[in-house]
């Protein structure tokens, strides 16, 4: 049953370029649909979560990341009565932007366009499906309804202060209000990403044998969790116990989730998606109780896996990569893809030239950086 304060396709704020909407998806479907189809989706197959795609086949991608957020998000919208499209269109797409070899890309990326603006990836997921997705003949990009590019906007909450340029030049445009909260599916969506990361960086974490499921036991959630497993399952096979603790662990995240909003939405009383927007605070959040029991967790994932000795040497080796790419295709624009070139001929400056080149390394796959930095730079 659809709650009030639900999103409604029937009444959607619609597309920046007018179509016929089709008979028999709602719009929020469609928008998912042509995510789920666009080649930055794909890419994503090959892009790091936090091991470098070549290092092993079991750890998540940013496609398997994304897939795992959709299907958290699409469990807690229906539990609170939203839109389930809606909401799995923003969770789809909300790390489209992510640039190849992940958050140290990303760093890297940031730091040499500063310069021209800086780079954001919430921002460059905007850019992506409002323009850089070029296949239809009507329009650039993937011409998304307007809620499901505010999800992508704000999902985090209101973005005040300077923009990154990505993002304000597609608001000059198509107003997404960037100064108040997102709809409860964007909400939803948004803490989906934090279940899924922690619940799946320390499974990655076990398999890279970067701490022991002893080290995990004594954790605050988990500790409970593998304690109700050991009661249950006395003796159980050690990969066995430790899947049943995090899938426990999972399960807590989401019924806490569930619980707070319940909880909230009761509290506010919201009769439309549009008094959501304008609640003055979330209402898609953890307890305070979890939220600082989480902390705990993300701090030794911090010092045990994302600054491990092995992980830090890899992120100096593609932050090399990226370093080199960079000015690379800024002295030589004609490597770019023959299609890429018009754009290259159009820029008005090096600013404009310094975009188009982010933007290409930014849609790179992890293999394709180092192929092409093994191509035009290796042994030089």
């Amino acid at each position: 049953m659809r709650a009030p304060y639900a999103s409604d396709p029937a009444t959607s704020r619609g597309r920046l370029y007018p179509e016929e909407e089709s008979t028999f998806r709602t719009c929020f479907q469609r928008d998912r649909d042509r995510i789920i189809h666009s080649s930055a989706f794909r890419r994503l197959k090959h892009k790091t979560q936090v091991f470098i795609e070549h290092e092993g086949d079991y750890f998540r991608t940013r496609l398997t990341h994304s897939i795992e957020v959709a299907q958290v998000a699409r469990t807690i919208a229906g539990a609170l009565g939203l839109d389930t499209e809606l909401t799995e269109a923003v969770a789809l797409a909300h790390d489209l932007g992510h640039t190849p070899f992940g958050h140290t890309g990303e760093d890297a990326l940031e730091r040499l366009m500063a310069p021209y603006g800086g780079f954001d990836h919430n921002a460059q997921a905007i850019r992506i499906v409002t323009s850089l997705e070029r296949h239809y003949a009507e329009f650039d990009g993937l011409n998304l309804t307007w809620e499901t590019l505010e999800g992508l906007a704000k999902h985090n909450g209101p973005v005040t202060g300077a923009l990154p340029y990505a993002l304000a030049d597609y608001n000059a445009r198509h107003d997404l209000e960037l100064a108040t909260y997102a709809s409860a599916e964007a909400q939803v969506a948004a803490i989906s990403d934090d279940v899924a990361y922690n619940h799946h960086d320390l499974h990655d974490g076990l398999r890279a044998e970067l701490f022991s499921t002893d080290e995990l036991a004594e954790l605050p959630i988990l500790r409970d969790c593998f304690a109700e497993v050991d009661r249950r399952y006395p003796g159980l096979n050690y990969y066995r116990r430790r899947h049943e603790a995090l899938r426990r662990f999972f399960g807590v995240l989401v019924e806490d989730v569930i619980a707070v909003a319940r909880t909230r939405l009761a509290e506010i009383d919201p009769q439309s998606a549009t008094d959501v927007r304008h609640a003055g605070r979330a209402v898609i959040r953890f307890s305070q109780p979890l939220f600082d029991d989480l902390k705990v967790t993300r701090a030794f994932l911090f010092d045990r896996m994302y600054r491990a000795p092995s992980v830090v040497a890899m992120r100096a080796e593609v932050t090399a990569v990226i370093d080199a790419l960079f000015p690379f295709l800024m002295a030589h624009p004609d490597r770019l893809p023959k299609q890429w070139r018009k754009d290259v001929e159009d820029a008005a400056d090096e600013t404009a030239l310094a975009r188009i080149v982010a933007d290409y390394i930014a849609g790179m796959t992890d293999r394709f950086a180092l192929q092409c930095h093994d191509r035009w730079i290796g042994g030089a």
